[in-house]
């Protein structure tokens, strides 16, 4: 196997255990945190990250060294990204949800969703939960800026955000939100220069 071509290496690994000795092995090694901001950011979480640095010397500012995850749709309001994006959020959710990686489920509404007697009696977290939350951004595309720039104020030290569209969005509307995306909302976020030459 070639060696890489640039050191150090990244290495990225979840916080969504939260687990004390999950960051402070993070923070001996130097690794990225990821973490999933379904039911908004998981600040309890970026908090033990950031207390594992601290036990180590290192001061972070609250967000930095993390990745946040969001899910999103661009829509012409609100309303209309909900209602166009419920259908796959909830099968995301049927996804992720027996992973542990949608926060805003219960083990009893994962255990229900097994049993399909149960699935259909049983209140599930919506997309509607979620936006409310802060981890489905939605609407248009100044919508979503606005979103991101109050994580951003929040949150000093994020300077890594993963946006993605629900698991099972049809390829042309995952082909359209990312080229919005990228055309409509991440110039907001880069210095002027990077920003023309999206373009």
């Amino acid at each position: 196997m070639p060696a890489p071509e640039r050191l150090p290496v990244e290495c990225w690994q979840p916080i969504q255990s939260g687990s004390e000795r999950a960051f402070d092995f993070m923070a001996k090694h130097g690794i990225i945190g990821g973490g999933s901001a379904e039911g908004g950011a998981v600040e309890r979480h970026m908090i033990g990250f950031q207390a594992a640095y601290a036990r180590r010397g290192i001061k972070l500012e609250l967000g930095e060294r993390l990745a946040l995850g969001f899910q999103f749709h661009i829509a012409k309001s609100r309303e209309d990204g909900m209602r166009e994006a419920a259908k796959h959020y909830e099968e995301n959710m049927k996804m992720f949800g027996e992973l542990r990686l949608v926060r805003a489920l219960t083990d009893e509404q994962i255990a229900a969703m097994r049993d399909p007697q149960l699935a259909a009696t049983t209140k599930l977290p919506r997309i509607e939960d979620a936006v409310k939350a802060g981890g489905f951004l939605t609407g248009t595309p100044a919508d979503i800026i606005g979103q991101l720039k109050a994580v951003e104020k929040r949150y000093p030290g994020v300077d890594r955000v993963v946006c993605a569209t629900p698991l099972g969005t049809p390829l042309d509307v995952q082909l359209e939100d990312l080229d919005r995306f990228a055309k409509e909302v991440m110039p907001a976020f880069r210095p002027a220069k990077i920003a023309a030459a999206a373009q």
